[in-house]
């Protein structure tokens, strides 16, 4: 189970990195795109983007399942719940927020959505942040039963 955490720890952090980056300086640049290359910029950060991210968020999913199924020994249950609950906040506000602005971007540039894109990426980037800091706190507490 120890690797499980190790590779659950490690996406949940690249995720963590990667959506400041993008919460910060990706996604409000957008409005800075011109409208007649807004729509060639955006599929090409919808197909370069899918690839990096798209696995590590399966892998932090799959991960979680697993560690609620088998949670380490140092762990208590409620602490891998709430690492999965929070998975799947991240989840949801992809699907039900980030997708279907990102498909009205796909027509085209549109401020009041790019903004709304950028307000309602604050829930993953919360998320995730509070991940990492779960995920790291799990490593301290096995650490410490080496020691």
């Amino acid at each position: 189970m120890a690797n499980i955490l190790l590779i659950h720890v490690a996406a949940t952090l690249m995720m963590t990195g990667l959506i400041w980056l993008i919460q910060c300086v990706h996604y409000p640049l957008f409005e800075q795109v011109g409208a007649e290359t807004f729509a060639d910029y955006h599929v090409r950060h919808t197909q370069w983007i899918t690839p990096i991210v798209g696995p590590l968020m399966l892998v932090e999913l799959v991960t979680a399942v697993m560690l609620v199924q088998s949670p380490p020994s140092v762990l208590q249950t409620w602490q891998v719940w709430a690492g999965l609950g929070l998975v799947l906040t991240i989840w949801a506000s992809t699907a039900l927020l980030q997708i279907p602005l990102h498909n009205k971007l796909g027509s085209g540039p549109q401020v009041d959505t790019i903004r709304e894109l950028v307000r309602g990426n604050w829930i993953r980037t919360v998320a995730w942040t509070l991940r990492s800091g779960l995920a790291l706190w799990w490593v301290h507490l096995t650490m410490k039963t080496l020691v």
